[in-house]
């Protein structure tokens, strides 16, 4: 496999990809709604298209495109691609679909020709650009295709990918990873409060995460992220909404538990939290924020009517 690919979604973390990508030395063909985004990737030495027939008409066979877009446009995008794609050419989805849409969404695409792989990707626009971690479903001789190109080695943290089993089964492990991080940033969130209302002690929270985040059990990205805010914002946050939301994920986590009857009450109670944020903001819902802000360049700033959080 030639180190090509097209590229389709161009936002926090498709673009930073892209850059690293053409670090790497890759021949990027790439797409994006708005222009300006493929301007950006231009400017670095990325293909720029103004429509998807142009980029698959820019790509030599058999065809890499990578879609980079939300879970809601994954069925849009793959019914604008397919049926200009030819036998041979590969799909792959790097969002956070629900991983039973990409079990279908292999099996219409096979039953066309075409391939399909599934990639979660963790660690955020920053992970995009300095080292991601990817889980990968779908066809092993896929993978191996991909891993032998040099790919994941040229957009991961070392040892940072692995191929999981069939397709579908990417997007479950990273949901999973979704969920996970769900119960520990509220972990997080519930222990901070705790200390920041401590009566016996002024403590320098700040001055904890960064100890925390050196050689301690509890030393995480989350956690360093979270040293991050206080730097910027201070221990009370008060420029962070006190409603900490979700994206989907934790919630799907949740489903997959009830169907395998397996209990999630840690998962659960960290939903049930961020839900009762939005209707009662609070200092947790803050520290939850302030962590989706650091990681995923999520909008967490207060809203003008929100209230401060004594």
């Amino acid at each position: 496999m030639k180190k090509e690919i097209g590229y389709i979604g161009l936002g926090k973390m498709g673009k930073n990809m892209v850059f690293r990508l053409l670090n790497a030395g890759w021949n990027i063909v790439a797409y994006n709604r708005s222009p300006e985004s493929v301007k950006d990737v231009e400017e670095k030495g990325a293909l720029g298209t103004s429509s998807i027939k142009e980029l698959i008409s820019k790509l030599s066979t058999p065809r890499v495109i990578w879609v980079m877009v939300s879970h809601q446009a994954v069925d849009e995008m793959i019914n604008e691609l397919a049926p200009m794609l030819e036998k041979g050419d590969l799909i792959v989805d790097g969002g956070n679909s629900p991983y039973q849409e990409s079990m279908r969404r292999a099996k219409e695409l096979n039953n066309k020709g075409i391939e399909f792989l599934d990639i979660g990707v963790s660690g955020g626009p920053g992970g995009s650009l300095n080292g991601a971690c990817m889980m990968v479903g779908g066809k092993k001789e896929l993978y191996d295709r991909l891993e032998e190109s040099g790919f994941f080695k040229d957009t991961c943290k070392p040892e940072g990918w692995g191929h999981f089993g069939n397709s579908g089964a990417g997007h479950f492990v990273k949901m999973v990873h979704n969920g996970i991080e769900y119960g520990m940033m509220q972990s997080i969130a519930e222990g901070f409060d705790l200390m920041r209302h401590s009566k016996e002690f002024n403590l320098d929270l700040e001055k904890i995460t960064e100890v925390y985040s050196h050689g301690s059990v509890v030393t995480s990205s989350l956690v360093s992220w979270m040293h991050d805010g206080y730097k910027k914002y201070g221990k009370d946050l008060n420029e962070i909404s006190g409603k900490a939301s979700a994206s989907g994920e934790g919630k799907w986590t949740v489903e997959a538990g009830k169907r395998e009857k397996i209990p999630m009450p840690v998962i659960q109670a960290s939903l049930d939290a961020r839900e009762a944020s939005q209707t009662k903001p609070s200092y947790q819902g803050k520290v939850v924020s302030t962590m989706r802000g650091e990681f995923g360049q999520h909008p967490v700033k207060r809203a003008p009517d929100e209230p401060e959080i004594l």
